[in-house]
Protein backbone atom coordinates (compact mmCIF):
# COMPACT_ATOMS: atom_id res chain seq x y z
CA UNK A 1 0.00 0.00 0.00
CA UNK A 2 1.12 3.55 -0.69
CA UNK A 3 1.13 5.39 2.65
CA UNK A 4 2.95 8.32 4.25
CA UNK A 5 4.20 8.42 7.85
CA UNK A 6 5.29 11.28 10.09
CA UNK A 7 6.57 10.77 13.64
CA UNK A 8 7.07 13.64 16.09
CA UNK A 9 9.26 13.31 19.18
CA UNK A 10 8.04 14.73 22.48
CA UNK A 11 10.50 17.66 22.51
CA UNK A 12 9.55 18.54 18.95
CA UNK A 13 5.78 18.64 19.58
CA UNK A 14 3.84 21.64 20.80
CA UNK A 15 2.74 20.14 24.13
CA UNK A 16 5.33 17.46 24.87
CA UNK A 17 3.25 14.68 23.32
CA UNK A 18 4.65 11.89 21.24
CA UNK A 19 2.79 11.84 17.92
CA UNK A 20 2.72 9.07 15.32
CA UNK A 21 0.64 9.58 12.19
CA UNK A 22 0.07 7.85 8.87
CA UNK A 23 -2.22 7.94 5.88
CA UNK A 24 -3.49 4.49 4.92
CA UNK A 25 -3.68 4.57 1.12
CA UNK A 26 -5.24 1.88 -1.05
CA UNK A 27 -3.69 0.55 -4.23
CA UNK A 28 -4.29 2.54 -7.41
CA UNK A 29 -7.89 2.15 -8.53
CA UNK A 30 -9.07 0.82 -5.18
CA UNK A 31 -10.91 2.52 -2.30
CA UNK A 32 -11.02 0.62 0.98
CA UNK A 33 -13.89 1.57 3.27
CA UNK A 34 -12.92 1.87 6.96
CA UNK A 35 -14.60 2.10 10.36
CA UNK A 36 -13.46 3.18 13.84
CA UNK A 37 -14.14 0.66 16.61
CA UNK A 38 -13.15 -0.54 20.06
CA UNK A 39 -12.03 -4.16 20.33
CA UNK A 40 -12.90 -5.49 23.79
CA UNK A 41 -11.21 -8.57 25.31
CA UNK A 42 -14.21 -10.75 24.53
CA UNK A 43 -14.03 -9.71 20.87
CA UNK A 44 -10.31 -10.43 20.46
CA UNK A 45 -9.71 -13.83 18.79
CA UNK A 46 -7.95 -16.49 20.85
CA UNK A 47 -7.04 -18.38 17.69
CA UNK A 48 -6.12 -16.10 14.82
CA UNK A 49 -6.09 -17.03 11.13
CA UNK A 50 -5.09 -14.78 8.26
CA UNK A 51 -7.23 -14.36 5.18
CA UNK A 52 -4.48 -13.46 2.70
CA UNK A 53 -1.97 -16.09 3.86
CA UNK A 54 -2.07 -19.48 5.54
CA UNK A 55 -0.71 -18.06 8.81
CA UNK A 56 -2.49 -18.98 12.03
CA UNK A 57 -1.60 -18.79 15.70
CA UNK A 58 -3.01 -19.17 19.21
CA UNK A 59 -3.04 -15.82 21.01
CA UNK A 60 -2.62 -15.04 24.73
CA UNK A 61 -5.64 -15.36 26.97
CA UNK A 62 -5.67 -11.87 28.48
CA UNK A 63 -5.77 -9.21 25.77
CA UNK A 64 -6.34 -5.55 26.56
CA UNK A 65 -9.07 -3.38 25.09
CA UNK A 66 -7.84 -1.27 22.15
CA UNK A 67 -9.11 0.97 19.39
CA UNK A 68 -8.69 0.08 15.73
CA UNK A 69 -9.61 1.26 12.24
CA UNK A 70 -10.29 -2.02 10.41
CA UNK A 71 -11.66 -2.58 6.92
CA UNK A 72 -15.39 -2.03 7.01
CA UNK A 73 -16.33 -5.18 5.13
CA UNK A 74 -13.52 -7.58 6.14
CA UNK A 75 -13.29 -9.55 2.90
CA UNK A 76 -9.45 -9.38 3.00
CA UNK A 77 -9.09 -9.73 6.76
CA UNK A 78 -9.04 -7.28 9.66
CA UNK A 79 -6.41 -4.65 8.73
CA UNK A 80 -6.69 -2.88 12.11
CA UNK A 81 -4.12 -0.23 11.09
CA UNK A 82 -4.01 2.19 14.03
CA UNK A 83 -5.04 2.24 17.66
CA UNK A 84 -4.32 2.87 21.32
CA UNK A 85 -4.66 0.15 23.95
CA UNK A 86 -5.73 0.23 27.60
CA UNK A 87 -2.10 0.73 28.69
CA UNK A 88 -1.90 3.87 26.53
CA UNK A 89 0.44 2.39 23.98
CA UNK A 90 -0.16 3.35 20.36
CA UNK A 91 0.60 1.41 17.19
CA UNK A 92 0.44 2.42 13.52
CA UNK A 93 0.85 -0.25 10.87
CA UNK A 94 2.07 -0.36 8.22
CA UNK A 95 4.10 1.79 5.87
CA UNK A 96 4.86 -0.39 2.86
CA UNK A 97 8.59 0.04 2.22
CA UNK A 98 11.11 -0.97 -0.43
CA UNK A 99 14.05 -3.32 -0.36
CA UNK A 100 16.44 -4.75 -2.97
CA UNK A 101 17.14 -8.01 -4.75
CA UNK A 102 20.30 -8.70 -2.72
CA UNK A 103 18.33 -8.84 0.52
CA UNK A 104 15.41 -10.77 -0.95
CA UNK A 105 17.80 -13.30 -2.44
CA UNK A 106 19.37 -13.91 0.95
CA UNK A 107 16.21 -13.82 3.08
CA UNK A 108 13.18 -14.32 0.80
CA UNK A 109 9.72 -13.14 1.74
CA UNK A 110 7.52 -15.84 3.30
CA UNK A 111 4.15 -16.45 1.57
CA UNK A 112 2.79 -18.13 4.71
CA UNK A 113 3.93 -15.34 7.02
CA UNK A 114 2.29 -12.27 8.51
CA UNK A 115 1.56 -8.88 6.92
CA UNK A 116 -0.29 -5.61 7.34
CA UNK A 117 -3.55 -7.53 7.57
CA UNK A 118 -2.45 -9.11 10.84
CA UNK A 119 0.05 -7.05 12.82
CA UNK A 120 -2.13 -4.75 14.91
CA UNK A 121 -4.34 -7.64 16.04
CA UNK A 122 -1.31 -9.78 16.92
CA UNK A 123 0.58 -7.11 18.85
CA UNK A 124 -1.34 -4.10 20.22
CA UNK A 125 -3.58 -5.93 22.77
CA UNK A 126 -0.53 -7.43 24.51
CA UNK A 127 2.05 -4.66 24.95
CA UNK A 128 2.67 -2.17 27.76
CA UNK A 129 5.30 0.07 26.15
CA UNK A 130 6.45 1.11 22.70
CA UNK A 131 9.66 -0.89 23.05
CA UNK A 132 7.67 -3.95 24.07
CA UNK A 133 5.77 -3.61 20.80
CA UNK A 134 9.03 -3.86 18.86
CA UNK A 135 10.07 -6.90 20.88
CA UNK A 136 6.79 -8.77 20.37
CA UNK A 137 6.54 -8.09 16.65
CA UNK A 138 10.24 -8.85 16.21
CA UNK A 139 9.80 -12.32 17.70
CA UNK A 140 6.81 -13.00 15.45
CA UNK A 141 8.80 -11.96 12.38
CA UNK A 142 11.77 -14.13 13.33
CA UNK A 143 9.59 -17.21 13.84
CA UNK A 144 6.91 -16.85 11.16
CA UNK A 145 8.33 -14.37 8.65
CA UNK A 146 6.51 -11.83 6.52
CA UNK A 147 5.35 -11.77 2.91
CA UNK A 148 5.92 -8.02 2.45
CA UNK A 149 8.28 -5.22 3.48
CA UNK A 150 6.85 -2.86 6.07
CA UNK A 151 7.56 -0.09 8.55
CA UNK A 152 5.67 0.03 11.86
CA UNK A 153 5.45 2.75 14.53
CA UNK A 154 4.95 2.29 18.27
CA UNK A 155 4.62 5.02 20.87
CA UNK A 156 3.89 5.66 24.52
CA UNK A 157 4.09 8.95 26.40
CA UNK A 158 7.87 8.67 26.71
CA UNK A 159 9.15 7.53 23.34
CA UNK A 160 8.52 6.48 19.76
CA UNK A 161 10.05 3.47 18.03
CA UNK A 162 10.13 2.95 14.27
CA UNK A 163 10.58 -0.64 13.07
CA UNK A 164 11.40 -1.86 9.56
CA UNK A 165 11.33 -5.40 8.21
CA UNK A 166 14.31 -6.66 6.21
CA UNK A 167 13.56 -9.55 3.87
CA UNK A 168 11.45 -12.38 5.26
CA UNK A 169 12.69 -12.70 8.84
CA UNK A 170 15.07 -9.88 9.72
CA UNK A 171 14.19 -6.50 11.22
CA UNK A 172 15.62 -3.37 12.81
CA UNK A 173 14.16 -0.55 14.91
CA UNK A 174 15.31 2.90 15.94
CA UNK A 175 14.07 5.18 18.71
CA UNK A 176 12.92 8.50 17.27
CA UNK A 177 15.05 11.34 18.70
CA UNK A 178 12.95 13.33 21.19
CA UNK A 179 13.77 16.67 19.53
CA UNK A 180 13.14 15.54 15.95
CA UNK A 181 10.47 14.44 13.52
CA UNK A 182 10.67 11.60 11.00
CA UNK A 183 9.33 11.45 7.45
CA UNK A 184 8.80 8.06 5.87
CA UNK A 185 7.18 7.57 2.46
CA UNK A 186 7.13 4.10 0.89
CA UNK A 187 10.85 3.49 1.22
CA UNK A 188 13.10 1.86 3.75
CA UNK A 189 13.87 4.97 5.76
CA UNK A 190 16.42 4.51 8.57
CA UNK A 191 19.71 6.05 7.42
CA UNK A 192 21.85 5.57 10.55
CA UNK A 193 22.15 2.60 12.91
CA UNK A 194 24.28 1.66 15.92
CA UNK A 195 24.58 -1.98 16.94
CA UNK A 196 26.15 -1.21 20.34
CA UNK A 197 23.40 1.12 21.61
CA UNK A 198 20.37 -0.98 22.69
CA UNK A 199 18.72 2.03 24.33
CA UNK A 200 18.10 3.59 20.93
CA UNK A 201 18.52 0.75 18.43
CA UNK A 202 17.16 -2.80 18.25
CA UNK A 203 17.36 -5.55 15.62
CA UNK A 204 17.07 -9.27 15.02
CA UNK A 205 19.85 -11.11 16.87
CA UNK A 206 21.84 -12.15 13.80
CA UNK A 207 21.46 -8.95 11.75
CA UNK A 208 25.06 -7.78 12.15
CA UNK A 209 26.42 -11.16 11.06
CA UNK A 210 23.89 -11.27 8.20
CA UNK A 211 25.23 -7.94 6.93
CA UNK A 212 28.92 -8.89 7.27
CA UNK A 213 28.69 -12.38 5.81
CA UNK A 214 26.74 -11.20 2.77
CA UNK A 215 28.65 -7.98 1.98
CA UNK A 216 25.60 -5.76 2.51
CA UNK A 217 27.41 -2.78 4.04
CA UNK A 218 28.03 -0.40 1.13
CA UNK A 219 29.68 2.42 3.11
CA UNK A 220 33.44 3.10 2.91
CA UNK A 221 33.81 3.82 6.61
CA UNK A 222 33.22 1.86 9.78
CA UNK A 223 32.11 5.03 11.59
CA UNK A 224 28.44 4.26 11.15
CA UNK A 225 26.14 1.89 9.30
CA UNK A 226 23.59 3.19 6.77
CA UNK A 227 20.69 0.70 6.44
CA UNK A 228 19.30 2.51 3.38
CA UNK A 229 22.34 1.52 1.33
CA UNK A 230 22.31 -2.06 2.60
CA UNK A 231 18.63 -2.89 2.57
CA UNK A 232 16.80 -0.15 0.66
CA UNK A 233 16.30 0.87 -2.94
CA UNK A 234 17.35 3.68 -5.26
CA UNK A 235 14.96 3.24 -8.16
CA UNK A 236 13.68 5.66 -10.75
CA UNK A 237 10.22 5.04 -9.31
CA UNK A 238 11.41 6.22 -5.88
CA UNK A 239 12.34 9.62 -7.35
CA UNK A 240 8.76 10.17 -8.50
CA UNK A 241 6.72 8.16 -5.99
CA UNK A 242 8.61 8.44 -2.70
CA UNK A 243 11.37 11.00 -2.19
CA UNK A 244 9.21 14.04 -3.21
CA UNK A 245 6.89 13.34 -0.29
CA UNK A 246 9.73 13.52 2.24
CA UNK A 247 10.94 16.68 0.48
CA UNK A 248 7.51 18.33 0.76
CA UNK A 249 7.07 17.59 4.48
CA UNK A 250 10.59 18.66 5.37
CA UNK A 251 10.25 21.75 3.20
CA UNK A 252 7.32 22.84 5.35
CA UNK A 253 8.83 21.94 8.72
CA UNK A 254 12.36 23.09 7.79
CA UNK A 255 11.96 25.78 5.12
CA UNK A 256 15.49 26.99 5.82
CA UNK A 257 16.93 23.72 4.42
CA UNK A 258 16.95 23.44 0.64
CA UNK A 259 16.71 19.93 -0.78
CA UNK A 260 16.06 18.25 -4.11
CA UNK A 261 12.68 16.46 -4.36
CA UNK A 262 14.36 13.59 -6.21
CA UNK A 263 17.33 13.22 -3.87
CA UNK A 264 18.16 9.91 -2.24
CA UNK A 265 19.86 11.80 0.60
CA UNK A 266 16.85 13.41 2.29
CA UNK A 267 17.38 12.62 5.99
CA UNK A 268 15.14 10.22 7.86
CA UNK A 269 14.85 12.70 10.75
CA UNK A 270 15.21 16.45 11.20
CA UNK A 271 14.90 18.92 14.05
CA UNK A 272 12.09 21.33 13.06
CA UNK A 273 12.62 25.07 13.08
CA UNK A 274 9.75 25.33 15.59
CA UNK A 275 7.57 22.89 17.50
CA UNK A 276 5.00 20.84 15.56
CA UNK A 277 1.23 20.94 16.12
CA UNK A 278 -1.63 18.62 15.22
CA UNK A 279 -2.60 21.15 12.55
CA UNK A 280 0.90 20.88 11.05
CA UNK A 281 0.52 17.11 10.85
CA UNK A 282 -2.86 17.53 9.14
CA UNK A 283 -1.36 20.01 6.69
CA UNK A 284 1.64 17.92 5.65
CA UNK A 285 -0.44 14.75 5.28
CA UNK A 286 -2.80 16.72 3.02
CA UNK A 287 0.09 18.10 0.94
CA UNK A 288 -0.16 18.24 -2.85
CA UNK A 289 2.97 20.36 -3.51
CA UNK A 290 1.23 23.69 -3.01
CA UNK A 291 2.97 26.72 -4.57
CA UNK A 292 5.19 24.58 -6.79
CA UNK A 293 5.05 23.44 -10.41
CA UNK A 294 4.15 19.96 -9.11
CA UNK A 295 0.74 20.91 -7.66
CA UNK A 296 -2.02 19.21 -9.69
CA UNK A 297 -4.44 21.94 -8.52
CA UNK A 298 -2.05 24.85 -9.00
CA UNK A 299 -1.45 27.40 -11.76
CA UNK A 300 2.34 27.26 -11.78
CA UNK A 301 3.10 24.09 -13.69
CA UNK A 302 1.90 22.31 -16.80
CA UNK A 303 0.32 18.93 -17.47
CA UNK A 304 3.74 17.25 -17.28
CA UNK A 305 5.10 18.79 -14.08
CA UNK A 306 1.75 18.52 -12.30
CA UNK A 307 1.80 14.75 -12.81
CA UNK A 308 5.51 14.23 -12.11
CA UNK A 309 5.23 13.32 -8.43
CA UNK A 310 2.83 11.29 -6.33
CA UNK A 311 1.08 13.63 -3.89
CA UNK A 312 0.82 12.93 -0.15
CA UNK A 313 -2.85 13.95 -0.09
CA UNK A 314 -3.91 11.41 -2.70
CA UNK A 315 -7.40 10.42 -3.83
CA UNK A 316 -7.26 6.85 -2.49
CA UNK A 317 -6.50 7.47 1.18
CA UNK A 318 -8.75 5.22 3.24
CA UNK A 319 -8.12 6.65 6.71
CA UNK A 320 -5.56 8.74 8.54
CA UNK A 321 -4.75 8.28 12.21
CA UNK A 322 -2.81 10.77 14.32
CA UNK A 323 -2.05 9.04 17.62
CA UNK A 324 -1.18 11.55 20.33
CA UNK A 325 0.15 10.43 23.72
CA UNK A 326 -0.01 13.35 26.15
CA UNK A 327 2.40 13.41 29.11
CA UNK A 328 1.23 14.14 32.61
CA UNK A 329 -2.45 13.59 31.86
CA UNK A 330 -4.71 11.10 33.64
CA UNK A 331 -4.70 7.67 32.01
CA UNK A 332 -8.28 8.13 30.82
CA UNK A 333 -7.31 11.06 28.58
CA UNK A 334 -3.63 10.46 27.93
CA UNK A 335 -4.16 8.93 24.49
CA UNK A 336 -6.06 10.83 21.80
CA UNK A 337 -6.81 9.23 18.43
CA UNK A 338 -7.33 11.91 15.79
CA UNK A 339 -9.15 10.36 12.85
CA UNK A 340 -9.86 11.27 9.24
CA UNK A 341 -11.47 9.31 6.44
CA UNK A 342 -10.90 9.77 2.72
CA UNK A 343 -8.65 12.12 0.75
CA UNK A 344 -6.79 14.45 3.10
CA UNK A 345 -7.05 17.77 1.19
CA UNK A 346 -10.86 17.52 1.51
CA UNK A 347 -11.44 16.27 5.07
CA UNK A 348 -10.89 17.10 8.73
CA UNK A 349 -9.25 15.43 11.73
CA UNK A 350 -11.51 14.49 14.63
CA UNK A 351 -10.11 13.66 18.11
CA UNK A 352 -11.47 10.86 20.28
CA UNK A 353 -10.74 9.72 23.79
CA UNK A 354 -9.64 6.09 23.57
CA UNK A 355 -10.26 4.59 27.03
CA UNK A 356 -13.81 3.70 26.03
CA UNK A 357 -15.99 0.69 25.21
CA UNK A 358 -17.75 1.99 22.10
CA UNK A 359 -17.36 4.58 19.34
CA UNK A 360 -20.01 6.85 17.76
CA UNK A 361 -22.08 5.16 15.10
CA UNK A 362 -21.27 7.88 12.54
CA UNK A 363 -17.65 6.65 12.63
CA UNK A 364 -18.21 2.98 13.48
CA UNK A 365 -20.89 2.12 10.94
CA UNK A 366 -19.70 2.15 7.32
CA UNK A 367 -22.30 0.31 5.23
CA UNK A 368 -21.58 -1.09 1.78
CA UNK A 369 -24.24 1.19 0.36
CA UNK A 370 -23.19 4.84 0.09
CA UNK A 371 -24.84 6.87 2.85
CA UNK A 372 -24.43 10.38 4.23
CA UNK A 373 -25.11 8.85 7.66
CA UNK A 374 -21.53 7.50 7.52
CA UNK A 375 -18.49 9.77 8.03
CA UNK A 376 -16.46 7.65 5.61
CA UNK A 377 -18.95 7.99 2.75
CA UNK A 378 -19.62 11.67 3.47
CA UNK A 379 -15.93 12.41 3.08
CA UNK A 380 -15.67 10.40 -0.13
CA UNK A 381 -18.61 12.37 -1.57
CA UNK A 382 -17.13 15.73 -0.54
CA UNK A 383 -13.81 14.93 -2.22
CA UNK A 384 -15.39 13.71 -5.46
CA UNK A 385 -17.65 16.77 -5.70
CA UNK A 386 -14.96 19.32 -4.80
CA UNK A 387 -12.04 17.94 -6.80
CA UNK A 388 -13.07 19.19 -10.31
CA UNK A 389 -13.41 22.78 -9.03
CA UNK A 390 -10.85 22.68 -6.22
CA UNK A 391 -10.03 26.41 -6.12
CA UNK A 392 -13.73 27.39 -5.98
CA UNK A 393 -14.36 25.06 -3.02
CA UNK A 394 -11.02 25.44 -1.22
CA UNK A 395 -12.19 28.26 1.07
CA UNK A 396 -15.26 26.34 2.25
CA UNK A 397 -13.15 23.29 3.03
CA UNK A 398 -10.59 25.37 4.93
CA UNK A 399 -13.38 26.94 7.01
CA UNK A 400 -14.78 23.48 7.74
CA UNK A 401 -11.39 22.19 8.88
CA UNK A 402 -10.83 25.24 11.07
CA UNK A 403 -14.25 24.99 12.71
CA UNK A 404 -14.23 21.25 13.30
CA UNK A 405 -10.66 21.00 14.58
CA UNK A 406 -11.27 23.97 16.88
CA UNK A 407 -14.29 22.12 18.27
CA UNK A 408 -12.11 19.07 18.84
CA UNK A 409 -9.51 21.07 20.73
CA UNK A 410 -12.29 22.70 22.76
CA UNK A 411 -13.63 19.28 23.79
CA UNK A 412 -10.19 18.12 24.93
CA UNK A 413 -9.58 21.37 26.83
CA UNK A 414 -12.98 21.25 28.55
CA UNK A 415 -12.49 17.64 29.66
CA UNK A 416 -8.96 18.34 30.93
CA UNK A 417 -10.31 21.25 32.95
CA UNK A 418 -13.21 19.22 34.36
CA UNK A 419 -10.88 16.43 35.47
CA UNK A 420 -8.52 18.95 37.06
CA UNK A 421 -11.49 20.25 39.07
CA UNK A 422 -12.33 16.73 40.26
CA UNK A 423 -15.46 16.35 38.17
CA UNK A 424 -16.66 13.03 36.73
CA UNK A 425 -16.55 12.83 32.93
CA UNK A 426 -18.38 10.44 30.63
CA UNK A 427 -15.81 10.04 27.85
CA UNK A 428 -18.10 8.15 25.51
CA UNK A 429 -20.67 10.92 25.87
CA UNK A 430 -18.02 13.53 25.06
CA UNK A 431 -16.99 11.56 21.96
CA UNK A 432 -20.64 11.30 20.93
CA UNK A 433 -21.31 15.02 21.35
CA UNK A 434 -18.31 15.82 19.17
CA UNK A 435 -19.45 13.25 16.61
CA UNK A 436 -22.88 14.89 16.46
CA UNK A 437 -21.29 18.28 15.85
CA UNK A 438 -19.00 16.86 13.15
CA UNK A 439 -21.93 15.17 11.42
CA UNK A 440 -23.93 18.39 11.35
CA UNK A 441 -21.01 20.43 10.02
CA UNK A 442 -20.08 17.77 7.46
CA UNK A 443 -23.67 17.63 6.19
CA UNK A 444 -23.67 21.41 5.85
CA UNK A 445 -20.42 21.37 3.88
CA UNK A 446 -21.69 18.61 1.61
CA UNK A 447 -24.91 20.55 0.98
CA UNK A 448 -23.01 23.73 0.06
CA UNK A 449 -20.49 21.95 -2.18
CA UNK A 450 -23.26 20.14 -4.02
CA UNK A 451 -25.08 23.41 -4.67
CA UNK A 452 -21.96 25.25 -5.79
CA UNK A 453 -20.70 22.38 -7.94
CA UNK A 454 -24.11 22.10 -9.60
CA UNK A 455 -23.79 25.75 -10.62
CA UNK A 456 -20.35 25.01 -12.10
CA UNK A 457 -21.48 22.14 -14.32
CA UNK A 458 -20.26 22.21 -17.93
CA UNK A 459 -23.79 22.36 -19.37
CA UNK A 460 -24.78 25.46 -17.39
CA UNK A 461 -26.21 28.48 -19.27
CA UNK A 462 -26.49 32.05 -17.98
CA UNK A 463 -30.01 32.75 -19.34
CA UNK A 464 -33.15 31.33 -17.74
CA UNK A 465 -36.90 31.94 -18.00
Amino acid sequence: MGCTTILVGKKASYDGSTIIARTEDSQNGEFTAKKFIVVKPEDQPRHYKSVLSSFEIDLPEEPMTYTAVPDAFGKDGIWGEAGINAANVAMSETETITTNARVLGLDPLVPSGIGEEDMLTLVLPYIHSAKEGVERLGKLLEVYGTYESNGIAFSDENEIWWMETIGGHHWMARRVPDDAYVTNPNQLGIDYFEFSNPSDYMCSADLKAFIHENHLDLTYSDEHFNPRYAFGSQRDKDRHYNTPRAWAIQGFLNPEIKQDPQSFFIPWSQKPYRKITIEDVKYVLSHHYQDTIYDPYGPEGDHRSQRSFRTIGINRTSQTAVLQMRPGKPDAVKGIQWLAFGSMPFNTLVPFFTQITTTPDYFANTPEKVSTESFYWANRLIAAIADPHFKQHEGDIEDYVQTTMAKGHAMIHAVDKALAEGKVVDFESENQKLSDFIQEDTDALLHKLLFDASNLMTNRFSVSD
